[in-house]
């Protein structure tokens, strides 16, 4: 029994386990088994990815720094999207996106934080 390429179904010669003719046809198969399927899902991840470089552009000076929304929204940031949101127990409420957040202050000021780890 001839074993034949999972991409393009050519026949396969070499080892007994091998699955794939070529690294091509090996990267296309992942690749296409491995892309987002859905744009919805694609834009969300870019969305984050944006969101977590802007706020990873500030320099926390004691793992924090502020700044303004109008800074923020400039610079691209969807309020959003965020990975996670933490209360404290004097009720304010962080926005996090992985370990990078941030908290509304009064006058459309944002603190800017990084979680411990």
């Amino acid at each position: 029994m001839k074993k034949k390429c999972l991409d393009c179904g050519t026949e396969i010669k070499g080892r007994a386990d091998k699955k794939f003719c070529s690294d091509y046809c090996r990267n296309a198969y992942h690749n296409n088994a491995n892309k987002d399927s859905n744009n919805l899902i694609r834009n969300t991840n870019n969305r984050l990815r944006k969101n977590y470089r802007i706020l990873d552009g500030y320099t926390l000076k004691d793992g924090k720094t502020t700044t303004t929304k109008a800074k923020l929204q400039n610079k691209g940031f969807y309020f959003d999207f965020i990975t996670s949101l933490y209360t404290t127990k004097k009720g304010a409420v962080y926005f996090f996106v992985y370990d990078l957040g941030y908290l509304p202050l009064d006058n459309d000021v944002y603190m800017i934080v990084k979680r411990e780890q």
